[in-house]
């Protein structure tokens, strides 16, 4: 059910992405605490009380993922590195760490994978989270500090290097709606943060280009925003989240400013002098990473801003309860074309679902489905003239879902959380055999 490899450019990038604080486990390799640790270990905020302290035990199994990678035949591996596990204390290098991902990075290439690296997948540093985190301004030097190390460890085998993963999520997500680490519900914290992991990214990308680095991007999550209802009041509600969701991170990155309907709520909660950082964020990248999942629907709600009731649609859902629309994948790569990139080089950094496991772990015809649809997406957006240059599944094993826990089971390949064994999934061998 799969298109097949031939629909594609024969240099097309076929790929799997993870993220380390999800399958690494925490507690090897001399890692010290971030704020997911924090995080999950106070009552209420994961829902099966679990950590990332074991994960899948990649920190010990790398070679056998590595291995299933290669067998699958994909092209390339999107991984991230650990900032808490680079710097335990957020400042200092710990060189068991780096000398990880050199292996790492060297097993990749010896299997034939481009390694494909994004420095920061949420797992800050509880030392610096202790200092105020993405609140705090001096967290773009933090960040460009660890840019740096890990770059002049790894840079020199890299594909490519992104600086964050999802800014709505380290930024909205985590500090006003609370749902991720720190899990704050506060509109001036989530205002800095906002800010600031756009001034990381354009410091770090700064930082990395004297060192000599290449293909810098960034990687941004896309949701579609449709109103609930025909009213006037839904369609403000949808054109605000889109705002703050769709078009806060891209306008920044590409010089085009914050959008105005985000800051009417958020302008006055901004750190002084904002303005004046907006030509550093919009530091020139090579690439933009497009992560998409679903769509939610919006209606108007009464009492503060941005006073919106969001739903779910009436499409089919996966195991997280996310409408699966793959049309929505060709309107945003057409739209960022459109209006933000032009034909600065795409890829599809994330896309995937989580399917509850039956009978049989490994029968996951509805995920093959779900793949085939946003693929065949993905290749209509091309014909209508995005650049886009590769695909990458979310995610290569089933992990540690963050707040969900290890309840939801994203994986190609099937991970038994008590004894660790692998058993790849039907989703594993319809890539396999198509990409073979």
């Amino acid at each position: 059910m799969l298109p097949p490899r031939n629909a594609f450019p024969q240099d097309f990038i076929f790929g799997a992405a993870t993220a380390a604080y999800q399958i690494e486990g925490s507690a090897h390799g001399g890692a010290g605490p971030s704020h997911w640790d924090s995080f999950a270990a106070t009552p209420g905020n994961v829902l099966d009380h679990s950590s990332g302290a074991r994960a899948c035990d990649h920190y010990l199994l790398w070679e056998t993922d590595l291995d299933l990678m290669r067998d699958a035949g994909f092209d390339a591996y999107r991984f991230s590195t650990s900032w808490a596990r680079v710097m335990p204390d957020g400042r200092s290098l710990n060189m068991q760490a780096l000398d990880f991902y050199d292996r790492l990075v060297d097993g990749m290439l010896q299997r034939g994978l481009r390694p494909y690296l994004t420095l920061y997948h949420w797992d800050l540093p509880a030392a610096l989270a202790d200092l105020g985190g993405w609140r705090n301004r001096d967290i773009a030097a933090w960040f460009a500090d660890y840019a740096r190390a890990v770059h002049a460890r790894l840079g020199d085998r890299l594909a490519s290097t992104a600086t964050l993963n999802e800014p709505w999520c380290i930024a909205w997500l985590s500090h006003f709606l609370g749902a991720h680490a720190p899990g704050l519900r506060d509109i001036r914290a989530a205002a800095r943060a906002m800010h600031h992991v756009m001034l990381a990214h354009g410091t770090a990308v700064q930082a990395l280009r004297a060192e000599g680095a290449k293909d810098l991007g960034i990687v941004l999550n896309f949701e579609t925003a449709h109103p609930a209802n025909d009213s006037e009041q839904a369609a403000a509600s949808a054109a605000r989240q889109d705002a703050i969701y769709n078009q806060w991170f891209i306008r920044a990155v590409m010089g085009q400013g914050y959008p105005d309907a985000a800051l009417q709520g958020l302008a006055l909660h901004l750190p002084a002098g904002w303005q004046d950082d907006m030509a550093l964020i919009a530091q020139p990248i090579d690439w933009l990473g497009v992560n998409y999942y679903t769509r939610k629907m919006h209606a108007h709600a009464p009492g503060l801003w941005p006073n919106d009731a969001a739903s779910d649609g009436p499409l089919p859902k996966t195991q997280m309860g996310w409408e699966i629309r793959p049309e929505g994948l060709t309107e945003f790569l057409t739209r960022l074309s459109r209006d933000h990139i032009g034909q600065m080089p795409v890829y599809v950094t994330e896309n995937g679902m989580a399917l509850a496991p039956g009978d049989d772990p490994t029968d996951d015809a509805d995920r093959v489905a779900f793949i085939g649809d946003h693929l065949r997406a993905a290749r209509a957006a091309m014909d209508q003239g995005v650049n886009l240059r590769g695909f990458f599944y979310w995610s290569l094993l089933d992990n540690y879902e963050w707040a969900w826990g290890y309840g939801p089971r994203f994986g190609l390949i099937h991970v038994d959380y008590d004894s660790m064994v692998r058993t790849p999934k039907a989703s594993w061998h319809a890539f396999r055999q198509m990409l073979r």
